[in-house]
């Protein structure tokens, strides 16, 4: 890998004049089989490594140059027909993949065995876990890392990133369930075995406040095993009084604790919210 990588390096420095470094159909060899690395989820876009998340800028190099060196084509699938640069995935089944109609995921977006798309649509450099589900209408944006056994409920929307290349994406730890109308943005991070309860707003730029004390957990990031819901925090302009938004956690969870259904229903039923 370390030779692909710097392969698409050097391509990345000439991007403008890709023939100057190697001849079109090795430069599209080179591009192509970085992309199947992420396809085949060989090689992530970035990764959690002491509770930091690291960023492979090449692979975003590399689906950046795919774009850069792709034409618009026509497909047709059934009654649909699309114009895009980049195809879809395909051999869900051999996959152990469920792909319900109206799902899509472009190649070079990995789906891990047990995983159901449900109509939904993953970008390319985006990573699902094994057995999670995307459920209707859930977005997963290009390079966002979702991890196993994660339920994105209805009409979740995941943000993408692309550029500039060392942009971390958005990352979903093992276990966490996210409710629906829930939007996850601009790198912001959900810690393991979290829930969220519908409707949560999460970007770097809104505090995350423990409920019980007041203090501020930090900025973008869900803590580990954390119950969550969408608030507001007052503040005083010179028109007014204003709510901003604001992430409220209202339980923690042991660590290792399972989601059993009814009790987190329950939890969230006392705070007037539900996933």
């Amino acid at each position: 890998m370390s030779e692909l990588e710097q392969q698409i390096h050097e391509l990345w420095e000439h991007r403008d004049d890709l023939a100057s470094v190697m001849p079109e159909p090795e430069a599209r060899r080179v591009i192509s089989a970085a992309i199947d690395l992420l396809d085949r989820g060989e090689a992530r876009v970035a990764e959690v490594v002491d509770d930091q998340v690291v960023v492979h800028e090449w692979l975003k190099q590399a689906i950046l140059l795919l774009f850069a060196i792709s034409k618009m084509e026509t497909t047709e699938l059934g009654p649909f027909e699309y114009a895009d640069k980049i195809p879809l995935k395909h051999h869900y089944e051999e996959a152990g993949v469920r792909v319900v109609p109206g799902g899509s995921a472009r190649w070079g977006s990995y789906v891990g065995r047990g995983a159901i798309l449900m109509p939904s649509y993953v970008n390319i450099g985006a990573h699902v876990g094994p057995e999670t589900m995307v459920d209707t209408w859930a977005t997963v944006g290009s390079c966002a890392q979702i991890g196993a056994r994660v339920h994105l409920s209805g009409g979740v929307g995941i943000g993408g990133v692309l550029e500039p290349p060392q942009a971390a994406p958005v990352v979903i730890g093992d276990d966490s369930l996210v409710g629906s109308r829930s939007m996850i943005t601009q790198g912001a991070r959900i810690g393991t075995g979290c829930v969220l309860g519908e409707g949560v707003l999460l970007n770097p730029g809104i505090p995350v406040i423990d409920a019980e004390t007041g203090a501020e957990l930090s900025r973008g990031v869900v803590p580990d095993w954390s119950v969550a819901i969408s608030a507001t925090r007052p503040r005083r302009y010179p028109g007014g009084e204003f709510g901003l938004p604001c992430v409220l956690v209202v339980r923690h969870l042991s660590a290792g604790e399972r989601h059993e259904k009814s009790r987190l229903n329950e939890i969230l039923r006392e705070h007037g919210v539900a996933t």
